[in-house]
């Protein structure tokens, strides 16, 4: 298919278009409007747990170019609460960010408080794990709670299960979250004509397809999302312990067959490596605490590989975590100095080092579209993979 074909959608709640496609894989860029701002795809999505991506400003977003972010329905309806929040102008007016928000629908959060939690039909009852408080999240509550954030895109609530899981006990929990999907569905057009009525900007809505590694329950999983009709596809359920070839598999086979005119997202992925190679099988929208956390952790991204800053040859090391990187920290800092606050424990040390990850994740994408509306995907592909098998300098 030509690297400059276009389509449109008018299916879903916000106009997405497809403006260019790679002609030897599955690759596409694409470009999302929504009321808060237009997300061009692929992007990656910084997580923002508590209505904050940890160490990053949201004037240092801006600077190093985020799109989108995410917020958190588990976290935020316990603090401060959805209420607050909304009373505040929204996770919008609340935090202060100015661009489009996709806020999750609690279920993985739910997922790893396992001791903690009570599941049925209705929904998940748990305790907090902030005060012990008993709580309640359905999918007409997670509907409820995002709703009152004022995200542009919310998820519907679903079930993870974990890894291993036999078949059977796959398929339950895959319909599970299929009647979940349709009590998501049913509430959130509930929540958007009360939306519509008091003048608040609409919400776009996204299915989330389960099914463990089974194939054959993702491909029925997605059929089924699609015969209810959302806005948009989500693959959920990996980077919960399953080989990195079976995310791979499950996303070449699953990402494809989502509906071509609606944005697709792989949920909680992942390495630069992962992003690239699922790019590649059809996905436009990502997600990871990766950049954030390996940066309060002493590793930083390059697009030789890793650098840990902790290590004693950095003492002296008068260069920039990556030379001819433009993220704020490269461009003043040397690694020499950012090895000196890690050792020092100093709070500047995780805002410096989370910019610069975060903006490599976000320069990656970016050279991403620019390599697929040259139709040069594949040669960017295997160049970036093999540079970052290499050693950082």
């Amino acid at each position: 298919m030509s690297s400059n074909a276009h389509s449109r959608t008018s299916q879903g709640a916000f106009p997405f278009e497809i403006l260019a496609r790679d002609s030897k894989t599955n690759a596409r860029v694409g470009r999302l409007e929504t009321p808060h701002g237009v997300i061009e795809t692929p992007v990656f999505m910084p997580v923002g747990t508590h209505g904050t991506v940890k160490g990053a400003s949201a004037s240092v977003l801006e600077e190093i170019g985020a799109s989108v972010i995410l917020g958190n329905t588990y976290h935020l309806m316990l603090r401060p609460g959805e209420e607050t929040v909304a009373e505040l102008g929204g996770l919008h007016g609340f935090a202060g960010w100015r661009r489009p928000i996709l806020t999750d629908s609690g279920g993985f959060q739910v997922f790893s408080l396992a001791g903690m939690r009570k599941l049925d039909e209705r929904g998940v009852e748990f305790r907090s794990h902030l005060d012990g408080s008993r709580h309640f999240l359905s999918p007409e509550r997670a509907m409820e709670v995002q709703s009152r954030l004022g995200a542009d895109i919310c998820m519907a609530f679903d079930e993870c299960p974990p890894h291993p899981i036999g078949e059977a006990g796959a398929r339950a929990s895959m319909e599970l979250t299929l009647r979940w999907a349709e009590r998501s569905a049913a509430a959130f057009g509930q929540e958007r004509l009360r939306r519509s009525e008091a003048g608040l900007p609409p919400q776009a809505l996204f299915g989330i397809v389960q099914g463990s590694t089974y194939l054959e329950l993702r491909r029925e999983c997605l059929d089924r999302l699609v015969g209810t009709g959302f806005d948009g596809y989500a693959i959920g359920g990996l980077s919960v312990g399953e080989p990195k070839q079976a995310m791979y598999d499950i996303t070449a086979e699953v990402a494809p067959r989502m509906p071509d005119s609606h944005p697709r997202y792989l949920m909680g992925v992942g390495t630069p490596e992962d992003i690239v190679e699922s790019v590649a099988r059809g996905v436009d929208m990502f997600d990871c605490v990766m950049p954030t956390r390996n940066a309060r952790n002493g590793t930083l991204f390059t697009s030789r590989g890793l650098v840990r800053i902790k290590n004693a040859r950095y003492a002296k090391d008068e260069r920039p975590i990556e030379p001819g990187c433009a993220c704020p920290t490269c461009r003043r800092h040397s690694r020499a100095y950012l090895r000196h606050l890690y050792a020092c424990s100093e709070v500047l040390y995780p805002v410096l080092a989370t910019a610069h990850n975060l903006y490599f994740y976000l320069d990656t994408l970016r050279r991403v579209r620019q390599a697929v509306v040259l139709n040069q995907f594949e040669q960017f592909r295997r160049e970036f993979l093999s540079e970052l098998r290499l050693e950082p300098e």
